[in-house]
């Protein structure tokens, strides 16, 4: 790397702060498949006219508009992703907006040891609740099957999953076998949007819903396999530890708990995502972390879980995999 590299370095956070800046005011939207004049699109957007020609100069020189004249289009690839009413239009990509807060204040934090973000994510309203959301959701239902696909479902018939957002993976489970009845547990105002993806999908008869917070509530019991995806990363080391027990105890015995998320090697460098990704959780979570084979299988082992197995999938994440043929009993809770 070169002193030039590390000025490239230093600035690239101009491209994204344009696109960013770009969506959330909804210029590609304010386009369609017209082609408008900046002042066109400052008048219908209510912003400043010589600024946002600037700006739509600056997205045609990232690929992102075209100019013919001083009227701009559309390309190909925003009108597909970036115009909202577009059937691939992506919705999460304002959570990256509201992702640019809390980064702003990373240097703070490793000063402070203390996170940008102060508020539970049940109290952060709509405005970052939705496209939190559908982030999310963009993610996971591109992975979902895959990751149905690859476990042993054979003996299940009753799935838990744990913090399910938009319940994407339960909607890939119940997909994938039809005696499986999946629940979802997470916040009162998740399960709101939860309960919106599941009726689009006509599958209201087959996704039951839980409100709770994890940590704190019970889960219920008799389930035959329990799934956590990018959860514990939003959670300390203890935290974890606990839920990982409490999730023993709400199995069937030879019950399978299964956790997806962004596994580290002991150094804590590779995978290169996870590395950024455990910074993302100190400027936005109270304690989350990325965290070690090592460190899950103990939580595993601890709780009595066996017969833990890694297995790694081709878009990144890694699932850790244990049967619990020590949980105990709970009573009986339907889903």
């Amino acid at each position: 790397m070169k002193s030039r590299d590390l000025t490239e370095l230093a600035l690239s956070f101009q491209k994204s702060r344009v696109f960013l800046t770009a969506y959330e005011l909804g210029i590609f939207t304010a386009i369609d498949k017209n082609s408008k004049s900046s002042s066109e699109i400052a008048v219908k957007l209510g912003t400043a006219a010589r600024y946002t020609d600037r700006l739509m100069n600056a997205l045609c020189a990232i690929g992102l508009l075209k100019k013919i004249g001083n009227r701009f289009k559309n390309t190909q690839l925003s009108l597909k992703y970036l115009v909202r009413g577009s059937p691939r239009f992506m919705k999460g990509i304002m959570h990256n907006v509201n992702m640019w807060d809390t980064w702003s204040g990373l240097t703070q934090a490793v000063r402070s040891g203390r996170p940008a973000a102060r508020r539970s994510m049940n109290e952060r309203g709509r405005g970052w609740l939705e496209p939190f959301i559908a982030a999310m959701h963009e993610r996971a239902v591109k992975n979902a099957s895959a990751v149905a696909r690859s476990l042993d479902l054979s003996n299940v018939s009753r799935v838990l999953d744990v913090g399910g957002g938009s319940g994407a993976y339960a909607m890939a489970f119940v997909r994938r076998r039809k005696q499986i009845i999946a629940a979802v547990f997470d916040l009162p105002n998740v399960i709101l949007i939860t309960k919106r993806y599941i009726k689009k999908e006509g599958l209201l008869s087959k996704v039951k819903f839980i409100t709770g917070d994890y940590n704190t509530d019970d889960l219920g019991s008799d389930y035959d396999l329990i799934f956590l995806s990018a959860i514990i990363h939003s959670n300390s080391f203890e935290q974890n530890r606990i839920l990982i027990q409490k999730c023993a105890h709400a199995l069937r015995d030879n019950g399978k708990i299964v956790v997806q998320d962004f596994i580290m090697d002991e150094a804590r460098i590779n995978p290169p995502f996870g590395a950024f990704f455990a910074l993302n959780m100190l400027v936005a979570t109270d304690s989350g972390d990325t965290y070690t084979e090592s460190e899950v299988r103990a939580w595993l082992k601890e709780a009595g879980f066996t017969n833990i197995k890694r297995k790694d999938t081709k878009f990144g994440t890694t699932l850790i995999i244990g049967r619990g043929i020590t949980a105990r009993p709970r009573p009986d809770k339907e889903i």
